[in-house]
């Protein structure tokens, strides 16, 4: 029978040829509602983008990326795996694993795109990873729909590049291969927060007081000899409280602004908090303290790790076990980070959570001890030992320790009836030799 809704869903093809990536929807960089230029060189140079993608990267990258071995009921660290030293250590003879991290990082907060080549032995062992410049590289697909990577180098040649041979992690996009620029996708309200910066550059570069008109009564011969002499004289923040000598009967009249149009100030505050939530990160993590609270703000952090950088982890964990595992090692080995130290809390937090594992039997001495970086206790001194609070047994065994008591106790009484009957044959046989009756 014919699927009465297959005239209405259909689905998708194969991609081909004429499926060109770069026919998906694009946004650019470039001039805002503001008039400001947005680029991602221009954007970073704005406090609050730069802090953002500071925290995020860094965060990230003083992360550990390991890789383990699934062994079925647990996974360990696979030590002697070649990606192991790779993507913990060092990735390539120039970069260490935090910066390598962090310039991937970087990349994808402000261009949506992050690509790394794959350099391979002989044996098609993994021996290097290399960031690549993601407004360098084009991504297509060939006549047989395969994505293509053209990378243009320093000195302008093309290089083309096979897709196992890049590492490719895209951000948030619609066609699943290409991310968007956070930066791009709001340009406006970055470039707003540009011109609140430059604004406030020019006013306090004018002494923090408005412009206004010079007047002369007679006609003058050169205005612009004179307006560069009284700059020169009385302009800037340098020159502000200066007192003006006027020759000639020329007066000069300041030309006033309104009080909203001076409050740039609670603009650029605004333009600080939107910035922070295009990029999810909350205010007191860059410095504005406004409305943290001694409470609020250990919340905010779990939250911060929580939907800000467990997404990103995982995007970033998916791309590195898809581009560098093996397909015959795919489901024994992965790549993951250890998040323990971003959710370690404060130290009060930590020994009450320690504690509670503790009495519950989940965690012994020693697994505390190795979170808290600690040497381990022996065996012999119950270092590896499993507790259980007293008060706490399963309901199988509720009833147990009377049932042991009652029998320990009919043992006992028995034992108590042959002693005493041992002890009176005793004094028996005393008597008979030879005591007084």
């Amino acid at each position: 029978m014919k699927n009465p809704f297959s005239r209405f869903f259909r689905a998708r093809d194969k991609p081909g040829a004429t499926d060109s990536v770069s026919s998906a929807p694009t946004f650019y960089f470039g001039s805002s509602a503001a008039g400001k230029s947005v680029t991602a060189s221009t954007a970073i140079q704005m406090s609050t983008v730069y802090a953002c993608v500071r925290v995020i990267a860094e965060t990230i990258a003083s992360l550990p990326l390991h890789v383990y071995q699934n062994q079925g009921e647990g996974s360990v660290k696979a030590l002697d795996h070649p990606l192991y030293p790779i993507l913990h250590d060092e990735p390539n003879s120039e970069m260490t694993s935090f910066v390598w991290r962090e310039t991937m990082l970087s990349h994808l907060l402000l261009y949506g795109n992050s690509y790394c080549q794959i350099l391979r032995s002989g044996r098609s062992r993994i021996v290097g990873l290399y960031p690549l410049l993601p407004d360098h590289m084009s991504v297509d697909r060939d006549s047989k729909g395969k994505l293509t990577y053209t990378y243009t180098t320093s000195d302008g040649k093309l290089a083309y590049l096979a897709p196992e041979d890049v590492l490719h992690i895209p951000g948030l996009g619609f066609d699943g291969v290409m991310g968007y620029s956070p930066i791009a996708l709001e340009k406006n309200a970055i470039g707003l927060g540009i011109a609140a910066e430059e604004y406030g550059s020019t006013f306090f570069k004018n002494g923090a007081r408005p412009s206004g008109i010079l007047t002369h009564p007679n006609t003058v011969k050169d205005p612009k000899r004179l307006r560069e002499s009284w700059n020169a004289a009385y302009g800037g923040s340098a020159n502000s409280g200066k007192v003006a000598i006027l020759e000639e009967s020329m007066t000069f009249t300041p030309i006033s602004i309104p009080n909203d149009a001076a409050q740039f100030l609670e603009t650029r505050k605004f333009q600080v908090t939107e910035i922070c939530r295009i990029f999810r990160v909350p205010p007191h993590m860059i410095g504005d303290l406004e409305r943290a609270t001694f409470s609020n703000i250990e919340s905010q952090n779990i939250s911060f790790a929580a939907h800000t950088i467990r997404p990103w982890l995982v995007r970033i964990e998916q791309a590195v076990n898809r581009a560098l595992i093996p397909e015959n090692e795919k489901g024994r080995f992965y790549a993951q980070f250890n998040i323990d130290g971003l959710m370690r809390g404060d130290y009060k937090s930590r020994m009450e959570g320690y504690a509670i594992a503790r009495q519950n039997g989940w965690m012994s001495a020693n697994d505390i001890r190795a979170l808290e970086n600690l040497n381990p206790i022996s065996a012999e001194e119950g270092g590896n030992a499993f507790l259980v609070n007293g008060n706490m047994i399963p309901i199988s065994l509720a009833g147990l320790g009377v049932l042991l008591g009652l029998a320990a106790q009919s043992e006992a009484e028995p034992a108590e009836e042959e002693s005493a009957e041992k002890e009176g044959d005793e004094n028996v046989e005393a008597t008979d030799a030879g005591q007084p009756v």
